[in-house]
């Protein structure tokens, strides 16, 4: 019998079996289309296994599948051992469960059938972006409901993350998802042209930076110290940080429209605040990493930080090269070259997935009543085939990207181009394969962390038991419990 009787914890361990699950379906699709793109055969000339029905289903399994439940899963863990108080709403809380999976599977039909609106991140047709509202909304009212009826005063930082991006999140997904229904299956956006590019990409934007960033970071802000048995490093740039980034992310999404039909001040305007960003990302990634500060060989032997440091690691350097790629001169070489795909999976997997494969082995064992995972050298293993995995992905696709920019803007002395399109997709063709060797390695990880997740849930140790460590009121000062107990400062 598990310890529910203080916290609901048996939703917290539906989203998190289910983050493993999905993580796993998300990824082989993945892996699928980066094989077509080196074998274009391998679609067997069926419609829903080409490329185009399969990208934008690994995109939704991925973010909202894979990130979503893990999300949901931290959330739920972290406002209740914040606010000393059980989940408001255990029914309720249910349903976002149960919600979130028939919109994952709803998505996983309808997409390879090719019914979608097209855009980025955006692809569900209306009945489906109707549920997601409802199950949000149900969300948000768990989440702020636990936070009102919480019996200590102080909101830990964490809680301060998790409610931006619950909050923005609800209110890109209904704007942007304002549309027509013509049938079931169909319907047109209210937007038109010019208006409806900026639209999606605000929208398309902080989806990024809300819920594979803010929403990251508050399980970030929770789960690092406590695994480090640390303070954070400075709880003030924590709330300096949040309130800089969320004042500035917002406005950042006209750089995906640089050297389009959208008003150059525009472009301009998302420029300056994607240059901006760089100040408040890196003042979250800098308090993460100095968390550790005086215990710096904990990453010897502690694999589970080993993933978050690493992950905080990759989360800088995105965060670096996004607002240098934002800056219109680097974007005349950057933009549509696969060098974005590299800069969208240094933040996907070596942060985003990366983050979350380590907060679920936090969670698992503490979950089901373990003392520890399964296999501590399995997690070892995994970290090492996920941080390889990566590195072959993103440095094959920012060499294809470099090149491919070059050879784009390449002039003969009449102003005729040097190279014609074709010519660049050859010389392109052998970093795919190095990049699918990537992304099957991040891959086969998962498979490592499904076996070791299950020995764990079914009780067996091969290993011997670690010394649980001391109580949190023991491990460190008082004023560094915030992190463990959401206590005032």
């Amino acid at each position: 019998m598990y310890l529910t009787e203080t916290y609901n914890d048996k939703v917290v361990r539906q989203f998190a079996i289910m983050t493993v699950v999905w993580g796993i379906v998300g990824m082989a699709v993945g892996v699928l289309i980066a094989a077509q793109l080196y074998w274009p055969a391998l679609n067997f000339d069926i419609p829903w296994l080409t490329y185009s029905r399969l990208r934008p289903l690994h995109t939704n399994a991925v973010i909202f599948a894979f990130g979503g439940c893990a999300l949901f899963a931290s959330s739920y863990y972290c406002v209740q051992r914040t606010c000393h108080v059980r989940l408001f709403g255990d029914k309720l809380a249910a349903f976002t469960f149960w919600g979130w999976q028939a919109v994952i599977v709803a998505a996983a039909i309808t997409l390879p059938l090719g019914i979608t609106q097209g855009k980025e991140y955006a692809e569900l047709e209306w009945p489906i972006d109707l549920l997601i509202t409802i199950v949000w909304v149900v969300y948000a009212v768990v989440f702020f409901g636990t936070i009102a009826k919480r019996r200590v005063q102080h909101i830990y930082v964490a809680n301060w993350f998790f409610a931006a991006y619950i909050i923005t999140i609800a209110v890109l997904h209904v704007f942007n998802n304002l549309a027509i229904p013509v049938s079931l299956t169909k319907s047109y956006v209210i937007y038109a042209g010019a208006i409806d590019a900026m639209m999606q990409w605000w929208y398309g934007h902080n989806a990024v930076g809300f819920f594979l960033t803010a929403g990251f970071l508050g399980m970030m802000y929770y789960f690092v110290p406590k695994q480090a048995q640390r303070p954070i490093y400075s709880y003030r740039l924590s709330v300096v940080h949040f309130w800089a980034l969320i004042s500035v992310y917002i406005w950042a999404g006209p750089h995906h429209l640089h050297y389009t039909s959208l008003p150059d001040w525009v472009q301009s305007i998302g420029m300056v605040f994607s240059v901006l960003l760089l100040a408040p990302s890196w003042g979250d990634m800098i308090n993460g990493i100095m968390t550790l500060s005086g215990a710096w060989d904990k990453l010897r032997t502690d694999p589970i930080l080993k993933f978050m440091i690493v992950a905080l690691s990759f989360y800088g350097m995105s965060t670096f090269e996004g607002p240098m790629m934002s800056i219109k001169t680097v974007n005349a070489l950057s933009h549509y070259t696969d060098w974005v795909i590299g800069h969208v999976h240094s933040g996907a997997l070596g942060w985003v997935a990366m983050m979350t494969i380590g907060t679920m082995y936090y969670l698992i064992p503490r979950l089901f009543n373990r003392q520890q995972m399964y296999s501590v050298k399995l997690i070892d293993v995994h970290f090492w085939m996920s941080t390889i995995g990566v590195v072959l992905y993103i440095t094959a696709m920012w060499i294809a990207g470099v090149m491919q920019g070059l050879m784009w803007r390449a002039v003969n002395d009449d102003g005729t181009l040097t190279y014609s399109f074709i010519e660049s997709v050859k010389a392109t063709y052998p970093f795919y394969l190095v990049r699918l060797m990537g992304g099957a390695l991040f891959f086969s990880g998962m498979f490592v962390m499904a076996y070791n997740v299950w020995k764990t849930i079914r009780g067996e140790t091969p290993e011997p038991v670690r010394v649980p460590a001391p109580p949190a009121d023991m491990a460190y000062p008082a004023a560094a419990r915030v992190a463990a107990s959401g206590a005032q400062p």
